[in-house]
């Protein structure tokens, strides 16, 4: 059981999915908060269930599951309805993420949560609080930073958008320096991934000393 849990986040391309793989590789536990968000209002889910009271059964494909083009589409526009929606599975994932951490046999864990400054609210230390008091779980938070030129590089070179279309991804989730603020440890990733390994293992033995 792990008793040390690190929280791991970053901006749109940053590069958490390339830190998050080589903590993997070291043996250590990486619980998904991707992943958890889906499980969160699988088909036949009580998530699922209140998704639908609150939004109507179109929300739903012939086999039950979630429509999920259909309910980004309802809250892409609706900052009330999204707000709905994550009240719903916020809370569950966070659940969900705290129990498989918990779980884990590593020496410590990783919770990967993209969004995780967004969790917060106002500017430096408030903002600090507010993420420790959604998380309080947390021991520890590691953020992947890259200077925003990058960031739109890469979203450009991945999906295949436009400059425009990559500066309203990146506006939309918090900014750097909202990441930063929140920010225990920092890995720079703008360079080569092969930089990456190093820092990564840096990190390991300084979370096992704290673990």
């Amino acid at each position: 059981m792990s008793d040390f849990i690190v929280g791991l986040t970053g901006g749109v391309a940053s590069g958490k999915s390339e830190v998050a793989r080589r903590f993997a590789a070291l043996g250590i536990a990486v619980a998904d908060a991707d992943l958890a968000a889906r499980a969160a209002v699988e088909a036949g889910s009580v998530g699922l269930a209140e998704v639908v009271e609150a939004f109507g059964s179109e929300v739903l494909l012939p086999d039950g599951s979630l429509d999920r083009a259909t309910m980004r589409r309802l809250v892409f526009a609706d900052d009330i309805a999204r707000r709905r929606l994550e009240s719903i599975i916020h809370p569950r994932v966070r659940a969900l993420l705290r129990a498989e951490c918990e779980a884990a046999t590593s020496p410590y864990a990783i919770a990967a949560i993209p969004l995780l400054a967004e969790a917060g609210a106002g500017s430096g230390p408030t903002r600090r609080t507010s993420v420790e008091q959604a998380y309080p779980w947390l021991d520890r938070i590691l953020v992947v930073d890259v200077p925003e030129a990058v960031q739109a590089a890469r979203v450009m070179a991945r999906d295949g958008v436009d400059s425009e279309l990559a500066r309203r991804m990146i506006d939309a989730q918090a900014s750097r320096e909202e990441r930063l603020v929140i920010a225990d440890d920092v890995i720079a990733n703008d360079g080569p991934l092969e930089a990456l390994d190093g820092l990564v293992v840096d990190l390991h033995d300084r979370y096992l000393a704290l673990a």
